[in-house]
């Protein structure tokens, strides 16, 4: 009995542990966007884009055709504190396969030089990616998980 009881507490808290992984419902949560406004006073041209990673509000936007990078990150809520804005991917597809251009937002936050910041095409791919750190510290998370369920585990191992 005392075994039982020890092991439903050593799953009850592993099982807590994994249910504070994040599930991406924040993330999803009103994912798909469209700008209804005019910039120019007429009527612009829609085209569809997607944002990943790093972002507040990543997915999929519906952008006038004429927007630039910069503004589709800010649509997208702006970048999280995770964000390695050094190194912003575009995947553009083209005739002869897909093309990625870099972009460097940290360059031009330092200098205000618009021509660092790229019109976006249709169908066109942002991805933000995280810095080292961010990396680091969710590698290091799943780590300590999974030494308190192997801890769990050498204890039920040790009560035999």
């Amino acid at each position: 009995m005392k075994k039982f009881v020890l092991i439903c507490i050593i799953v009850l808290i592993t099982s807590s542990f994994y249910a504070q992984f994040e599930t991406g419902s924040e993330m999803n949560r009103g994912s798909i966007y469209l700008y209804s406004g005019n910039l120019t006073g007429s009527e612009q041209l829609k085209i569809k884009t997607y944002i990943w990673g790093q972002v507040r509000n990543p997915g999929m936007y519906i952008i006038p055709d004429n927007t630039n990078l910069l503004t589709l990150i800010s649509s997208a809520g702006g970048p999280t504190e995770n964000a390695k804005l050094s190194k912003v991917r575009i995947i553009r597809p083209t005739a002869d396969g897909e093309k990625v251009i870099w972009v460097n937002l940290k360059e031009y936050i330092e200098t205000g030089n618009e021509n660092l910041i790229p019109t976006m095409k249709p169908e066109d791919t942002v991805v933000v990616s995280g810095t080292s750190f961010y990396a680091f510290s969710k590698v290091t998370d799943w780590l300590s998980k999974l030494v308190i369920v192997l801890s769990a585990y050498n204890l039920i191992l040790q009560i035999k």
